[in-house]
């Protein structure tokens, strides 16, 4: 959880933020990539609520949470949910929230595109797939809050980047970043 990490200095520029961290390293064939394989793709919630609740004990004493009023995970388009059975950024708060007791909010920032899947999309193909596909339900709900966003893996942070866009539409939010893993 250091400050000027290797993901600030990434965001850096594109979005206002106050913190960005990852759990650990997102290496192929490692055991973050099998463990996020796992709980997107095999039907296995209770992998999110556990690396979260490993992710929540991991920030709880730290600056970094300290000040955060809200979790709110990157969400899934209402038919991807439905497919997979769960949203995993969802499960991964669960965990962080049982930990830290930070309330969590899937409600405000919603997906109202339902783009394909980005996995083997280039960097550029990425950031267009995700502009402007999320929404705010209700724009006063952030309003002077602290949020963590958080997100199972950041690799090009396009993802990340086009719900901050969004979330900064409330007036006086902040904005700190969380994944489990980070290609970067």
């Amino acid at each position: 959880m250091q400050p000027d990490n290797r993901l600030e200095q990434f965001f850096a520029g594109r979005i206002p933020f106050k913190r960005i961290a990852a759990y650990a390293y997102f290496l192929k064939g490692g055991s973050i990539q099998n463990i996020i394989h796992e709980l997107k793709y095999n039907r296995n919630p209770e992998i999110g609520v556990f690396i979260g609740k490993l992710c929540g004990e991991n920030i709880k004493d730290s600056d970094f949470a300290s000040s955060i009023d809200l979790l709110i995970p990157v969400p899934l388009h209402p038919k991807r949910e439905k497919q997979r059975g769960y949203n995993q950024s969802l499960e991964i708060c669960k965990g962080i929230s049982e930990i830290t007791q930070i309330p969590i909010d899937s409600g405000t920032l919603t997906r109202t595109v339902n783009n394909q899947s980005q996995t083997k999309n280039s960097r550029f193909d990425r950031w267009k797939n995700v502009e402007d596909i999320f929404t705010l339900t209700n724009i006063e709900s952030f309003q002077n809050k602290h949020i963590l966003l958080v997100d199972d893996v950041i690799t090009t942070g396009s993802t990340l980047e086009s719900c901050a866009k969004e979330i900064l539409k409330s007036e006086g939010v902040k904005i700190s970043i969380f994944a489990v893993g980070t290609a970067n």
